[in-house]
This record gives structure tokens, sequence and C-alpha cells, in this order.
């Protein structure tokens, strides 16, 4: 199995270390030419204004949209998140539009207002999962075939999976935690439909 990670900006680094911790295959992914034969593809957090222009500028938008439509299992997290959403709350922000969901960017505050939360995501297990928020947006709307996995005390959604996509507006990467890694590679083998 071999996961890509979108490597123009952002914490692209942790996620890969995630995923060889997994016993994962797991490279950068600048080019299109670096996406063919992936079995699944990170968009990382980071700073979703600039991804998107280097996304546009490097021809990996349409590419990365197109592997979509033919299954290629994408996981975004923060910025990632914003850019797997098909509707932005921001006009700056280009996104790819494969996630029926609508999100809200920076939803805290600035990075003074960055927070940890333990999260209850049952597709994960009992334990609760160490969520770390840093200038972190939200879901704003979960539409018709979209599975909402986890929300603050306060309702706020913060993770979401449609068919072969995951989001989160959290930052997986940067805890001792694998699981949610390993759920999305068991999204791309198919043990968990």
């Amino acid at each position: 199995m071999r996961i890509g990670v979108l490597a123009v900006q952002g914490a692209f680094v942790e996620h890969i270390a995630a995923l060889h911790k997994l016993k994962v295959e797991a490279l950068p992914v600048r080019l299109p030419a670096e996406l063919v034969g992936l079995d699944g593809l990170i968009i990382p957090g980071g700073e979703s204004t600039s991804i998107s222009r280097l996304m546009l500028e490097y021809d990996l938008a349409s590419e990365i949209r197109n592997l979509a439509e033919r299954g290629l299992a994408i996981m975004g997290t923060c910025a990632g998140m914003i850019l797997l959403a098909r509707e932005p709350s921001d006009p700056k922000v280009r996104p790819l539009g494969l996630m029926d969901i609508t999100v809200k960017r920076n939803a805290f505050g600035r990075q003074r207002e960055s927070f940890e939360a333990e999260l209850a995501i049952p597709a994960l297990g009992e334990k609760p999962f160490p969520g770390v928020f840093i200038r972190a947006p939200i879901i704003e709307q979960a539409n018709d075939g979209v599975e909402v996995l986890t929300r603050l005390d306060n309702g706020t959604i913060v993770a979401a999976r449609q068919e072969r996509l995951l989001a989160s507006a959290f930052h997986p990467e940067l805890t001792d935690d694998l699981r949610f890694h390993k759920y999305f590679v068991d999204i791309i083998t198919g043990s968990k439909s």
C-alpha cells in the first residue's frame, strides 16, 4: 500500500512519520506525476489559502479531483478538511469540492485560541482520542451521505466521513495515537466500509 501526503505546505512530515509507524509506505506529493499509483492521499493541515493556490499552480487540483472520482481515498486534516469541502465559508479558498460539507475557517479564532480536547469517536473504539486544534475549522453543515464521526461537547462537528473521504478539524498527526491514521488505512483496504 502506498499513501501520498500532499507536501506543498503544512504538516506533511508528521503524517508521513505516523504512516511509517503503521508500516505503510508513505511519500511526499508535490507534482501530479507523484499521484500515480497511490492507494490514498492525505491533505495536511497548514494554511488553506496557500495550499489551494499551490495546488492550482502545480496542476494538482484537477488531478486530485479526477482520482477522487475514480475512488481514491483522501483524508484531509484541518486545512485539508477545508480543501475537501464542497462549500467554503471563505472566498479566498478554492476547495476541491469533493465532500458534501460546508466548512468555516479559523472557527475558534487566532493561534492563542488553539486547544486540545478528548474526543469520543466510536469508529476508533471506546478510548477518547486526543484532538489537537490549531486555528481549527469546523464543519458547519454535513449533508446527506456524510457520516458525522465526532462533535465537541457543544455539538460542533469536527470530523466526518463520506464514503472514501475522511475529514478532521484536528491534527491526528500531532499525537502519538495512531488510530485515526489506522482508520484511514482501513478505509483504503475496505475493512471499514
